[in-house]
């Protein structure tokens, strides 16, 4: 679509007032890195999923990973680590709807910093439970790794 010989009057294209562009673009930040970290944790829940799953598939030296105390340790620190994101993701939602963007922000940044860590050490186990199938494309798990 274009326009030709549109006018918009500055009164109707101002939202905030003047010199308020970047008290707007702030305002979105929080949200933003929220919505980061919840994708994250996503990515996570679905490297856990198969790393469950292919503990139980996978036989080596006789027997299912999933009977290996190791591989069981490695998936229940997964799951903790997870939760842990993801209660302090709710936490500075929670903050964020109830007393705002300012009053989360500290909440907002330990998020930041628990949700990709998080993920990245689930991913990472995931591909180890994996081996070989866990770094080609017929999983997910290398692209999440990666990006």
């Amino acid at each position: 679509t274009t326009f030709e010989d549109v006018v918009v009057s500055v009164k109707d294209a101002e939202l905030l007032g003047e010199g308020r562009g970047f008290e707007i673009a702030q305002g979105r930040l929080g949200p933003g890195r929220l919505h980061h970290c919840m994708r994250l944790i996503g990515m996570g829940e679905r490297a856990l999923t198969l790393a469950a799953r292919r503990a139980e598939a996978r036989v080596a030296f006789g027997q299912p990973l999933s009977r290996n105390a190791s591989v069981l340790q490695t998936l229940g620190r997964a799951r903790v680590t997870l939760d842990g994101a993801r209660l302090a993701t709710l936490d500075a939602a929670r903050r964020l709807d109830a007393e705002g963007n300012k009053a989360a922000k500290g909440a907002i940044a330990a998020c930041k910093v628990a949700a990709p860590a998080a993920a990245i050490a689930v991913i990472d186990a995931a591909i180890q439970i994996h081996g070989a199938l866990g770094v080609c494309d017929d999983t997910p798990l290398a692209r999440m790794f990666a990006g």
